[in-house]
């Protein structure tokens, strides 16, 4: 082995685990950070000959801070226009309660061959999939408050709807007392 292979990284204090650039991904593995877990992911990928994309982050709802990240294989897409599923190759990575990102779930299998890196930058790739998740989540936030706001307006049309029925059965019994009197009047003054 020749020293980068055998060069170790430690991934954190806290994790206490060191890992290998060489080595694969593996369910329990931790990082010190998001971004050291996606470097890792992104080294084994090029070693392979894939690329990756962002599949889906989840987001505290204390302080809209990543707490999830699926990170998958970019391949296959060219397969989904001829009806085939993308690749199901990932990782789900997991921030922990110290800090720390560990890797829940690891998919190995690729549902295509393997090809070497298409001439498009990483840093374009990784720029177009940030975005694309970031209007992905807000689109879902948006689609969550449309919904609640509907909810919102048929619970208040529904109100109003019933505030008007009352109303209307309130007036029917004025204006009908208001007959009876008149009509009570009309015959006393006879």
């Amino acid at each position: 082995m020749d020293e980068a292979n055998e060069r170790v990284e430690k991934i954190g204090e806290t994790s206490g685990c060191e890992v290998q650039t060489n080595q694969e991904p593996h369910e329990g593995m931790g990082f010190e950070s998001e971004s050291a877990a996606k470097s890792f992911y992104d080294d084994y990928a090029r070693r392979l000959g894939f690329q990756t994309r962002f599949l889906s982050s989840r987001k505290s709802e204390r302080d809209g801070s990543v707490i999830s990240r699926g990170v998958g294989c970019r391949g296959g897409s060219e397969n989904r226009s001829k009806g085939h599923e993308s690749c199901s190759a990932m990782v789900l990575l997991k921030k922990e309660k110290l800090g720390t990102w560990v890797i829940r779930r690891f998919v190995r299998d690729h549902n295509h061959p393997l090809v070497p890196h298409s001439h498009i930058s990483r840093r374009e790739l990784d720029e177009k999939d940030i975005r694309i998740q970031e209007l992905t989540a807000e689109l879902r936030v948006k689609r969550r408050l449309s919904t609640a706001y509907k909810e919102h307006l048929i619970t208040f049309m529904k109100d109003v709807e019933d505030h008007n029925g009352h109303l209307s059965t309130k007036i029917h019994l004025v204006y009908d007392n208001l007959k009876k009197l008149e009509r009570e009047e009309l015959l006393r003054r006879k």
